[in-house]
Formats: structure tokens, sequence, C-alpha cells
């Protein structure tokens, strides 16, 4: 969900929907056609000759393809004469550039995480390990400036909820663009007002479970961050000076200098400077139950894939309808009295 809404989102943005205009007077000519089709199979039985079989699964058809287009009718019309519709085509290019900044977000989120995901193929020490690397061979952004955020506080904080608001804001629209399944079967839809009990529960479950993968995602795009963060610790460098008297082999005096470095807490030198770096519950945990870290590092190669694919459909796919998923034929007519709490 959160792969393919990254991609779906922004691109939507983009795209825009079709005119609620232009959609109503399409459906109004699908209207007068399928009148027209009731009415030359209707006229068939005038004489009191009975209906056959398959023309009176037609007749059926019709009837409720009919009904679901009446409906559409009214959906647009209640649409056209609002003022939200009116409202959001006079933003039209702020969506536009809010679009592009999403796409560009979630272009170096991913390339950030193949990156990660490519030093940890070509440096670490294998699936036994669960790809765990001491250090970065291939660094990112992310993780050269969370680090660097951290120094003052709260930039690093701020950045970070701003990741994972984005993250449950695109997870939200894969779901909404989707809906939610069971392998090859729709479960439920995510519809405004028409959402059913049991689906909110299974969204706010999704949601539950996003937030969870976030935390550790955050680690594949900023190992360094998550590992030490910007810690220091002090190193103790010892030098011998010695002086000579002119024949140049005689010791005439020793002098022993001690310096006090500042290194920087580095995941290459872990598990040696474990008495003076505090290292992170996450990576003690990734580090020590090594199965998971493998089963997440495979799961960061499905979500680029994702992705890509979702990249690649939301780009082919037209605009979307101006009622996309507010009409199914399995909706009753009692659902339009609803109409006028969102559109009026």
């Amino acid at each position: 969900f959160k792969a393919y809404g990254m991609s779906a989102l922004p691109l939507n943005l983009i795209k825009g929907t079709t005119s609620a205009s232009y959609e109503r007077l399409e459906n109004t000519e699908d209207i007068e056609e399928v009148e027209q089709h009731l009415l030359r199979i209707k006229s068939k039985c005038r004489d009191g000759r009975p209906l056959s079989s398959r023309d009176r699964r037609t007749l059926q058809q019709l009837e409720e393809r009919l009904r679901t287009l009446r409906r559409r009718e009214r959906h647009l019309e209640s649409i056209e004469k609002s003022w939200w519709t009116k409202f959001c085509e006079a933003i039209r290019p702020l969506k536009i550039v809010w679009g592009v900044f999403f796409i560009i977000v979630a272009l170096l989120f991913t390339v950030s995480l193949f990156l990660s995901n490519l030093d940890k193929a070509l440096h670490s020490a294998g699936f036994d390990s669960g790809f765990i690397i001491l250090g970065t061979n291939l660094t990112n952004p992310l993780n050269m400036l969370l680090p660097v955020l951290q120094r003052v506080f709260p930039l690093d904080y701020i950045l970070i909820t701003t990741i994972v608001m984005y993250f449950i804001f695109t997870s939200m629209a894969g779901i909404r663009n989707m809906g939610i399944w069971f392998f090859w079967t729709r479960l439920y839809k995510i519809r405004r007002g028409k959402t059913r009990p049991q689906a909110l529960l299974f969204l706010c479950m999704i949601l539950l479970l996003i937030v969870l993968h976030t935390s550790y995602m955050i680690y594949s795009l900023a190992p360094q961050y998550v590992m030490y963060g910007s810690q220091k610790y002090l190193v103790q460098w010892g030098v011998i000076v010695a002086t000579y008297n002119q024949l140049g082999n005689i010791f005439t005096s020793l002098l022993y200098l001690i310096f006090l470095v500042v290194v920087l807490c580095s995941s290459k030198l872990f598990p040696f400077n474990l008495d003076q770096c505090i290292v992170t519950r996450t990576y003690l945990f990734l580090h020590k139950f090594w199965f998971f870290s493998a089963a997440y590092y495979f799961g960061n190669w499905a979500f680029i894939a994702v992705f890509l694919i979702g990249l690649i459909v939301s780009c082919c796919k037209g605009k979307k309808s101006v009622i996309e998923g507010e009409v199914d034929d399995d909706d009753s007519d009692m659902s339009d009295d609803e109409l006028s709490v969102y559109y009026h």
C-alpha cells in the first residue's frame, strides 16, 4: 500500500480528475442508449408473447445498468454544483506543485533505499548474518543529513515526523485507490461516508503495521543515525618525543605527550566501541535476531519493485473519474440521501 501510494498520490495530483460536466454529458448519452435498448426488448412482448430467458437476463442487466447510470447522474449533478469542486479547480496549480514535490520525495526515498540495499548486497556477510553491514560504503542523502540535523534540537525529530506523516498519507492514498484485498479477492472499498466498519478496522490495523515498518525502514535509509546518531567519544593518543646529543646516539631527554582526540561513533568500529558509545535498541534487535533483518532486507527489494510497478501503472492510467469509487452497482438508492452532507 505504501509503495503504490508513493507513486499514485503524486501522479493523481498532477493529472487531476475529469470534468464533472463532461462526465455528465457522457453519462446522459449512456442513459439514452440503455433506454433505447430496453424499449427494443420490451417491444418484443407487446403482442402477448413471453420473452426468452436470454432476453429476460438482458432486460434485468439493462435495468440494473440504468439504475446505476441514474445514480451517477445524481452524483455528478451534485458535484458539479458544489462549492468544493469550484475550490479544487481554483487550486489546481497548487496541486500540480505538490504532486511534483511528492514524486521528487518518493524518488529520493526509493534511491536511498536502493543504495542501502545494494550496499548490503555487496559488502555484508550474507544471509546468515541478516545482511547486517558494519559501516556504509554507499551512502545516501538521508544518512548524511540526519546526523547533521541531530546536533540542533529538534531538527532531526521534525524531519523524522515529516517522513512518518508522508508515509502515512501515501499509504492511505494507496489503500484508497486499491481497497482491501485478500489475495485476488477484494474485501472492502474505502469510500467517503460509505466505508463499512469492518473496513475501518482493517484500515487501522494496516496503518499500525505501516508505522511499525516505518521505524525499521529508517534503519535502511539512515543506518548511521539509527545506530549511533551524532555520538562522539574521546580517544587517547600517546606520543614519545626523544632528543639526542650531538653524536646522535645518546638520549638526553624523553617526553611523553598525550593527546585527546574526539572520534565520531561509527558502525565500522562496532563492537569495539561499546564501552564508549551507546547502541540503539533497534540496531541490537536486528543484529541479534538476524532472520528478521534478512526478511526485512528482501522486503525492501519487494518494496522497490512494487513502487516501480505502481509508477508505471499510474503513468499509463488516464485521469480518474470525479466520482471514482462513489457509485457501485451493489449500492442502494438510499445512500444518495447523504449527498447533501458532503457536497453542499
